[in-house]
């Protein structure tokens, strides 16, 4: 069982509380010095996804718009130039 537990966590269970210990204190250490919290972070990440997400849809829109500006020249021109060559 031991040995499983210990494979498990990559050493004794002893050893990874004290480093867990040790880590958590330096990033508490660190995110209070950003003036940071946890809960910080995951609004931040929520944000950063929603931003992604809603600019995706907006470069979609935009190729939309582009594409019916273009067409409304290139397919004409299209239809006459192909109308003048059949006639010819």
């Amino acid at each position: 069982m031991s040995s499983g537990l210990t494979r498990f966590l990559g050493d004794t269970p002893l050893r990874t509380v004290v480093k867990l210990t040790v880590i958590s204190f330096v990033v508490g250490v660190i995110l209070t010095a950003l003036d940071l919290s946890p809960i910080d972070l995951i609004y931040s990440a929520r944000d950063l996804v929603l931003r992604i997400w809603n600019m995706g849809f907006e470069a979609i829109r935009r190729f939309g718009q582009y594409f019916l500006v273009g067409a409304a020249i290139v397919v004409p021109v299209f239809l006459i130039v192909r109308v003048l060559r059949y006639r010819g």
